[in-house]
């Protein structure tokens, strides 16, 4: 089992930044692939960014710009720089990882979710 806890998310105006951050635990051999989805009230989850092992990075066309994904591969950690904060960037955003436990077996996991809320 693999457990991601996310945090960093909270209340921030407009134009503000955040960095939000998610941990891995669990008997972990590998993570080969980071991602930070979110989730809107009313709309499907959608993809931010993703990022691998080695460093390859890949963000949805309209989170191009402002958001920044990095990982720490030692503390099996992933982050997510959001800067200039818009109102509708208000989400529960969810990180998720992919690869490998002990033993070889693959796994994938979801973090529960951390709630940004842009206003002022």
């Amino acid at each position: 089992q693999v457990q991601l806890v996310e945090s960093g998310g909270g209340l921030v105006q407009p134009g503000g930044s955040l960095r939000l951050s998610c941990a891995a635990s669990g008997v972990i051999f590998s993570i080969n692939a980071w991602g930070w989805y979110r989730q809107a009230p009313g709309k499907q989850r959608e993809l931010v960014a993703t990022i691998t092992s080695g460093g390859s990075t890949n963000y949805a066309d309209s989170m191009k710009g402002r958001f920044t994904i990095s990982r720490d591969n030692r503390k099996s950690t992933v982050f997510l720089q959001v800067n200039m904060l818009k109102p509708e960037d208000t989400a529960v955003y969810y990180c998720n990882a992919v690869g490998y436990l002990l033993g070889y077996r693959p796994f994938d996991s979801w973090g529960q979710g951390t709630q940004v809320t842009v206003s002022s």
